[in-house]
Formats: C-alpha cells, structure tokens, sequence
C-alpha cells in the first residue's frame, strides 16, 4: 500500500512539472514576439559598433604599455639629461621648439615618463605595462593571457610595496643619486612612516609587509590547488558510491547548471524513482505483482535524451533485472599533487647534479664596475677640415712637383692618425710614391708619416699623416662598447682604435701568444695593463690565472690585491708576483710539467683542446677520481724579457720556446714584453713561436724588422702608438689608456671580495743542481702518512705526487714531503723532469722489509 501511494505522489508531481514546463515555454513566446518589432539593421550596427569600440580600444592599450615601456627604460639613461627640461613645467617643454630631449620617445616619452618615475610610482610603474597589455590584448584577441582580475589584484599590491620599499632603500640606506626609483609616492609615504614609526620601525614594517605577501601568495595558491584537488575527489567519490543523498549546496549548484527549472525536477524525479524500484525490489514477494510494478514504473517514467543505459540487478531471488535510465558522467582524473611536486625536485636535482659548475666556489663574485675607470680626453675625434684640406693640398703639391698625378683622394680620421688614401693615374709607378716618403714628411711639417703601398684589399695607396692634437683613448670607452660587452671570444683583450676609429677586440686564444717590444716609454706598461684589465673585466677568477714575472719589480705590484683570486705560484713561493730570477726558471719549469700532465688528461679524455677538455668535464662525463679536473687558463705575463736573457740566458729561453710550441692546446698562453728588441734578445725560436706581435715605437729600422719582419715601427709617434701584426698585415692601432690609480681601484675591488683559499697552486719543481735539501731529510720525523703513501706507490707503480694527493686527500706541500721522504727512503728514485719518478720497490714483500728497517 505505501508504494501505492508513493506512485500516485509521483504522478502528481509529474503532471503538475509539465503544466510548469510549458509555463516558461509561452512566456519565451511571448518574448519572442516583442523582440520581433525591433529593426535588426539597428542591432545589428549597434552590436557592430560595440566590437569596434573594443577592438580600439584594446589596440590603445596594448599600444600605450609598449610605449610606457620603452619611455620608462629609456628614462633610466636619459633622465639627468631631460630632468630639468621636464621640471619646469610640461606645456613650456612641448610649445618650445628649441628645447629638445634625450629620451628615445621625444618630449611625449619625457613627458610620460617622468609622470609616472619621478611624479608617481617610479620603477614600481612598470606594474601597469602588464596590466594595460592584458586588458588590451583580451579585448583584441579574445584570448586571456593572464586572468585580469588577479594580475591587477597583485600589481598594485606590488606596485605600493615597490614603491615604497624603493624609495626606502635609496633615500634612506644607500641615499642614491637614483632619487627617482620609489617615485613621490615611495618619498611622500616613507616620510609619513618614518615619522611615525622611526627608520628602524619603518624598515620591519616593510619588511614584514613583504614576507607576509609573499607567505600569503604561496598560502593562497598551495589551497588553490588544494581545493581543486579535494574538489576532483569530492566528484569522484560521489559518482562510484551512487549516493542518494542531496545535500542544500549540491541542489543550489545544479540549480545553477541546469538549463531550466524542468531539467532540475526531472533529475529529481529519476533519482525518486530509483529509490521506489529498490523499495519494491525488496518489499514485493510475488512475482506476479513484481511484473505489473515493473510495468508500471516503466510507463510511468520513461525518461529520454540520455545517452547511456545502464542495468542494475535487483537483490532478489530470481533473475528479475530492474532497468533505470539515468545519466553516467565520466570519472574525473585524480593527480596527486604531491606526486608532481616530488617529480619536479627529482628534476631539478638531476638537472642540478647533471652539470658541474665551476664558478659555484665563488657563485657571490661580482665582476669590476665600468665606473671604476676614468673618462680621459672626450672619446670623440674633433675634425679640424682646416688641417685636413691642408695636408690634402701638401700632399698633392709635393705629388704633382714629381710629375705624379692624382685621380682621387679622400681622408679617413682617426684617434691619433689620419689616413689620406689616394688613386694614382694610370701608369704611376707604386715604387715611386714610396720613395717619397721623407719628402712628404717634409712638406707636411708631420713627426713621421707611413705610406702603405698598394693598401690590402684595396686599388688604394695609404698615407698616415699624424694629427696636430692627438685624442686619448680611454679604457672606460672601449671596455663599455656594445663590441667588447657581446663578444664571444675565450679571451678577449681590448687593445684600443683602429685608424678608422673602430674599437679593436681580438682573441688571445687564437693569436695564441704575444711579443711586445719597443723604446722605454712608449706605452709597453699600459699595453699590458689593458690587456690585463680587460681580461678582469670579463673572465670569472675559476676561468683564468695569471703567472706574472716582473722583474723590475713596480710594474706589476698591483696584482698582489688579487693573488687568492687570480693569480697562481708554486706551492713554497711567498709572493706570486716573480720577481727573482732563479724562481722565475722554477715557474717556466713548473709549467712545463703543468703542461705535460695537462696533455696526458688531453690523451686520456680523448679529446684536442682545453675548450673541449673542459666541456666534457662540465658535462660529468670525465672521472675525478681519474685526476680529471676543471681546467682554467693560464697567463704567463714576462714584463721584461731582456733581463732573464741577459741573468739565465738558455734557461729561461728554453721552457718559454718549450710552451709557446706546445701549450697552445691546454690553455697556456705567453704574454712577453721587452724594451730591448735585438735578435739576441728575440731569437730565431722566439720570434718562429710567436706570430701575432705589437711594436711600439721604436728607434731604427733595425728594431723594426726584428720585431715586425718590416719597417714602420719607426715612424710611430709614440705614447700608445702601435702596429699589430698577426701574421699577414699590419694593424695601426691607438692603445688604450689606463692609469695606475684606476687599475689599482680594480684589483681593490676584486680583492675585497670572497676569494679562494690559496693562489692556484702550480707544480712542484725541484732543481736537479740543489741536493741540499734531500740530506737533510730525517726520516724518523716522517709524516703519518708516510707508510700508507708506500704502499700506494709501490702497488700503482708509479711515482707521483698527485697520486698521494687524490688517494690520501692530502694538499700538495704535504704530500711534496712524503715524496722526498720516500725518496730519501729509497722507495722511488729522483726527479726527472716531466716524468714520473721511477719505483724501485717492486712489490709490497719487499716494501715491508724496507719499512721495518726504518
């Protein structure tokens, strides 16, 4: 009888479902028919007049964040040259067309600019370019790059606290020329709270504000996905489980969903049906009236437009089968969140330990700052035409009283030189132009001219006429150029200008090394203190070492600031800076062997050069326990090279000749310098293993040739003139100037940072001539590690100390020791050179021996 009654109930509600159905349905009608009187031209331009209105105005805003962008980046370079063009009021500034600006938008992008940096938010206004650009291009493009809501949510929160702490840091800490980073807002609001709270409240209040938007963010994104994640499960639970209950949020949800009301009931109805064939299921014994219910129920509710049925047995007895239409959505896909955060650690721990980084000792250091150099002269050449159509008129005058004619000169200016190539007419006789070098000196009044005849690569002949004012070169000009900040090169020096006033940038890994001569005075030093400063400028102290013999021992004294950080000596030197003679010859030797153990992990690796060497290292694909290391570059800088020639002779000579044939391809490269260039200082062997050369002025021809294997040397005019010669032609060159103050303010700068904790330490090298030191080794002192070093020795073979320095983690003075101790001991035999000392214990039977009899 109760489920009787529960099925009439059910026929009730059904009915008066369907008169509510069709209630919405006429009222649509009638809609319907009112709209039906309006013009469709009229909304349909109107509709059309919205889209455009937004596409405008999308492409307005998108347009207007480039263009603050590019006003606010220019404003950081050119606001000291518009802030008081701009100050004084924005309508004077755009009615005067006197007034110009430096900003790359002109007086709109000063304008601009100025309104939002120093009127209002300063760098914080950056936060409105992706504000503006995401409403702009959602508007265009109907696509959302980022949610517009949230974006603006967060940049101008970001945009207060920037600001503020901005204009804290700068005006109160650093008290920077920079006034403008926190803008007037970031100013006006730290007044107001360091009045209230004090600086150091001020300062933990920011502080604080700062953490708790950043713990808040994080908070609100980890429960975002948190939710999402509960949420999926949520969904997931309540389809497998099928359960009957509707909670008062799940109804106002599908309320929401549903696409009407009558949708929603007949949800509802399908769901009182299940319920009632579950009840009849297990309260009706006889089969007969199971059948006419089931009939009933089927009649009753058939429900369509579902796409998929599914058969529910019945509990019972019998193979009765109750079916129930109702709609199955698909299971959503559950992550586990915890799962893909462990996944992107896993990652970036691989990734991590994948790659070996060796700048990671020193991952804090800083390189030297631009500003640390000073301007000299004006970096620009002055074109005086007076001069120039002068030295034209001289020099075709002087021409034409040889009966030489002339189809065309022209001039190009340089720093120190100007350049007049000329085209001779046809018939002219190239030999008799350069005969006449001395006579158009003459006429010219010139210090020294040099005629170039034919110039390369040119139907050209070239005068170099020096120039009555010379311009400085400055470092700071050629070390701030676009050209030496991107080049590529493994070792970029910066020598100065060219002729044609072209910042000059070479490799020293390609030269591969460099002899410098000329007279006293004419720039030698400052040559190499450019080269040394550019090298600073761009190499991280893992990178390079320098090894620096100065045996006037002035010159290179700067460089001790940076011993810890650049510069590499052998294990018992005191200073790095060589300047002795007898410790010099221990350094060439020392690479010498450097070098022959840095071929052998050449061999080894199976690779050729130092960069591929070092690259398969990076990449973890050479063994350390192997003895395979990171390998930086070497500079080996001889100041003056005459003076070890002329106090050690073949012993200095020798190991240089030895390394500038061999150390190319293991990153040893040799910077020699010398006032003295005669052809006993550079020899024969000397000058064969150095092909890339600069001479400075020089007295005669003689030291010309010697230097350059051609004249021209002679006719510079000194104080950083120079000629480059790298084999095939000659480069005039103006070098760069920089001071002694300025490179000590450099290596201040570097040594003031976190260094390593010793210089790179070079390989032992023991004079074969001193024997002092192996009879006074008593070897009832020997070290503690003396006995298992033996063994080592003796069960590897091989006499070396790196081998007791990677077996034992020993440091390389400690295990020098040991290796003479063993000596001593008669374990291995004496120095050879760059070999390995020969064992003479061959097994450990007989090292015991040895080892009790001690």
């Amino acid at each position: 009888m109760e489920t009787i009654e529960k099925l009439e109930e059910v026929k009730e509600k059904k009915s008066s479902s369907k008169k509510k159905a069709a209630e919405p349905k006429e009222k649509k009608n009638e809609s319907v028919a009112q709209t039906a009187d309006v013009d469709p031209a009229a909304a349909a331009s109107k509709a059309l007049k919205i889209k455009r209105l937004k596409l405008i105005g999308g492409a307005a805003l998108m347009l207007f964040a480039v263009y603050l962008f590019v006003a606010i980046v220019s404003f950081f370079f050119t606001w000291e040259a518009d802030q008081d063009k701009v100050i004084d009021g924005y309508w004077n500034l755009i009615a005067n067309n006197s007034i110009q600006v430096s900003n790359w938008l002109g007086k709109t992008g000063a304008i601009l600019a100025h309104a939002f940096m120093h009127r209002g938010f300063g760098i914080a206004s950056l936060f409105f370019v992706p504000i503006a650009f995401n409403i702009g291009f959602r508007l265009v493009f109907k696509i959302r790059l980022m949610p517009v809501r949230k974006t603006m949510k967060h940049a101008l929160v970001l945009l207060l606290l920037t600001s503020s702490t901005a204009g804290f840091i700068c005006d109160n800490v650093l008290q920077s020329d920079w006034f403008f980073i926190g803008g007037n807002f970031g100013y006006q609001i730290n007044v107001w709270l360091i009045s209230l709270f004090g600086m150091i409240g001020t300062a933990l209040m920011l502080t604080a504000l700062i953490a708790g938007y950043v713990y808040l963010g994080f908070n609100w994104a980890a429960r975002g996905k948190n939710m999402e994640v509960n949420n999926a499960i949520t969904e997931t639970s309540s389809t497998n489980a099928g359960s009957l209950d509707t909670t008062e949020q799940t109804v106002i949800e599908k309320k929401r969903n549903a696409r009407d009301w009558n949708e929603f009931q007949v949800e509802e109805e399908v769901k009182l049906s299940q319920t009632i064939n579950n009840s009849v299921v297990h309260e009706i014994e006889d089969e007969q009236d199971v059948l006419q219910n089931e009939a009933v129920i089927s009649q009753e509710f058939e429900i369509t437009n579902h796409p998929k049925i599914e058969k529910i047995p019945a509990k019972g007895e019998g193979d009765l089968e109750l079916i129930v239409e109702h709609k199955v959505e698909p299971e959503p896909e559950f992550i586990n969140p915890v799962d893909e955060i462990d996944e992107e650690v896993n990652n970036e721990f691989i990734h991590a330990a994948g790659e070996y980084d060796p700048k990671a000792d020193l991952s804090s250091y800083v390189f030297p700052e631009i500003d640390l150099l000073e301007k000299h002269g004006n970096d620009s050449i002055t074109i005086n035409n007076e001069e120039l159509q002068a030295n034209k008129d001289r020099i075709l005058e002087t021409l034409k009283n040889y009966s030489i004619d002339i189809e065309k000169i022209k001039a190009t200016i340089g720093p120190t030189v100007t350049l007049y190539e000329i085209v001779p007419a046809p018939g002219v006789r190239i030999s008799k132009i350069k005969n006449l070098e001395d006579d158009i000196a003459l006429s010219l009044s010139a210090l020294g001219i040099r005629i170039i005849a034919p110039m390369p690569g040119k139907g050209t002949i070239g005068i170099e006429v020096p120039n009555q004012k010379p311009e400085v070169v400055s470092m700071r000009s050629i070390i701030a150029s676009e050209k030496f900040q991107n080049t590529a090169f493994d070792l970029p020096i910066a020598l100065g200008k060219t002729i044609t006033n072209d910042t000059f940038i070479t490799d020293l890994s390609k030269m591969p090394h460099l002899l410098m001569a000329g007279a006293t005075g004419q720039g030698k030093s400052v040559g190499l203190n450019a080269i040394l400063v550019s090298l600073l400028y761009k190499k991280h102290p893992s990178q390079i070492k320098f090894v620096l013999v100065d045996p006037k021992k002035v010159e290179l004294t700067l460089f001790n600031t940076i011993e810890r950080h650049f510069l590499a000596k052998l294990p018992n030197a005191e200073e790095s800076i060589i300047t002795d003679t007898k410790k010099v010859i221990h350094t060439l030797n020392s690479l010498c062997i450097l070098m022959d153990a840095r071929y052998e992990l050449l061999k080894n690796a199976m690779v050729r050069n130092i960069k591929e060497y070092n690259a398969k290292f990076i990449s973890r694909k050479l063994n350390p326990l192997e003895g395979h290391h990171y390998m930086p570059y070497i500079v080996l800088v001889v100041d003056e090279f005459a003076d070890l020639i002329m106090t050690a002779g073949k012993e200095v000579e020798m190991p240089i000749a030895r390394l500038a044939q061999l150390a190319r391809a293991i990153g040893i490269h040799l910077i020699i310098a010398t006032q003295r260039p005669s052809v006993n200082i550079i020899t024969g062997t000397i000058k064969a293993n150095f092909p890339a050369r600069i001479a400075f002025r020089v007295s005669s021809k003689i030291d010309s040739r010697t230097i350059l294997d051609a004249g021209g040397a002679e006719q510079l005019i000194g104080r950083g003139d120079m000629l480059l010669s790298t084999g095939n032609d000659l480069i005039r060159i103006q070098c760069a100037f920089v001071d002694t103050p300025e490179v000590d303010k450099i290596t201040e700068f570097i040594g003031s940072q976190r260094a390593y904790p010793q210089p790179y330490l070079l390989p032992e090298y023991v004079d074969e001539n001193d024997t002092g030191e192996k009879e006074s080794i008593d070897l009832s002192q020997r070290d503690s590690f003396f006995e298992e070093a033996a063994r080592i020795i003796v069960q590897h073979q091989q006499g070396s100390t790196s081998l007791i320095q990677r077996r034992l983690k020993l440091g390389y003075n400690r295990a020098g020791r040991i290796v003479d101790q063993l000596e001593a001991a008669g374990i291995i035999g004496p120095f050879e050179g760059s070999k390995a000392r020969q064992v003479l214990v061959k097994d450990e039977q007989s090292l015991e021996h040895i080892l009790k009899g001690i």
